[in-house]
């Protein structure tokens, strides 16, 4: 059954009482979010650059995912707090964390309030178009999770920006559903400036399987990287978070070098896990179910705050330029990518060694 209201009016905090439902799927409900905009502006965000974000939410929950409170400070802005109702119509409230990823709100106007943002003479126009700031999509969710396949937000965002010359533009994904929109990716890059940056933090598939159950296989977004490559497009791989004890042992990353290098992306960065509240929450429960071992270690590295000590970022950063440079890859960040975004603030590369803690 389709539940859909007109966008306009399908998200009021005074007036609604549940957010619409658009779809269903399997234990993921997928919600209609009434957006008055859709860029937000680097003032706002206290980074350098704007950003996009086609969805709030991501069914691929990733437990070490730092954008878990986006979704709750949304929600709690259009349809009151979380924990004094049911904004999606459940019988009891989803805790916030479980909720990001199985009650994803779909921005469905993206495109047309992206278009009304950017026409002549006002202020996004200026800064994207004129002055060519930087634009990143995906910051916060990944554009190509699977509502994208029918919503086709993502898409309808990027034929807007093909419309442009001279942009400069960062994807943050992990799906290899973006080589749907290999033509519009390719007609961009002729036009503008365009960076597409696929995570993948492990090579090997079981152990992906654990760490992000939902999320498409390393292979595949090996794959993803091979035909964007093809096709022209300036495509690097984040291995971002780099897990400490999971997923940081040299042979392990020197087998993810290899594999990004022969499919032929263009650079490759690295950084470590951070641990903010939101990640917080969500990654230590996770860990002393999936990892008893390593719990204590983590909780002794990341008492002091949400980043491993100096000596461990430092390391991984001094390893993972080794191993790069044996495969003749670039590491780090060129000067236009974006691709820090995926694990947070900052521009800290830091790939693993044996965990100092």
């Amino acid at each position: 059954m389709d539940l859909t209201l007109p966008l306009a009016t399908a998200v009021d905090a005074r007036v609604a009482r549940t957010l619409p439902v658009l779809d269903v799927q399997a234990d993921i409900r997928y919600h209609a979010a009434a957006a008055r905009s859709v860029l937000n502006a680097p003032a706002a965000t206290g980074m350098a650059f704007w950003s996009l974000n086609p969805y709030i939410g991501c069914a691929f929950g990733c437990a070490y995912c730092y954008a878990r409170d986006t979704h709750r400070y949304t929600v709690e802005r259009t349809a009151g707090r979380l924990d004094r109702g049911t904004p999606f119509g459940d019988a009891e409230p989803l805790p916030p964390w479980l909720a990001f990823e199985r009650r994803v709100l779909v921005k469905r106007d993206a495109a047309a309030l992206l278009r009304r943002a950017l026409h002549p003479g006002h202020a996004a126009y200026r800064a994207i178009v004129e002055a060519g700031e930087p634009l990143a999509i995906g910051t916060a969710t990944d554009p190509y999770q699977p509502a994208e396949r029918r919503f086709q937000v993502t898409r309808a965002v990027l034929t807007v920006l093909a419309g442009f010359e001279g942009l400069r533009v960062g994807l943050i994904t992990k799906s290899a559903l973006v080589t749907r929109d290999v033509d519009l990716l390719a007609a961009i890059a002729r036009r503008s400036r365009l960076a597409v940056h696929v995570s993948l933090i492990t090579t090997d598939r079981e152990l992906a399987r654990r760490i992000e159950p939902r999320a498409p296989t390393p292979a595949a977004r090996l794959s993803a990287v091979r035909r964007l490559r093809l096709a022209g497009v300036d495509v690097g791989v984040n291995c971002m978070p780099v897990l400490p004890g999971i997923t940081d042992g040299t042979p392990a990353l020197r087998a993810l070098v290899a594999a990004v290098a022969d499919a032929g992306a263009t650079h490759l960065n690295a950084c470590a896990l951070r641990l903010r509240a939101a990640a917080r929450r969500r990654y230590l429960p996770w860990l002393a179910e999936a990892f008893p071992e390593l719990a204590a270690r983590y909780r002794a590295a990341y008492a002091a705050g949400h980043q491993p000590g100096t000596r461990y970022r430092d390391g991984l950063r001094r390893t993972m330029r080794r191993l790069c440079a044996e495969r003749g890859l670039p590491y780090g960040m060129p000067a236009d990518a974006m691709a820090e975004l995926a694990a947070g603030r900052g521009p800290t590369g830091s790939p693993q060694l044996a965990l100092p803690l």
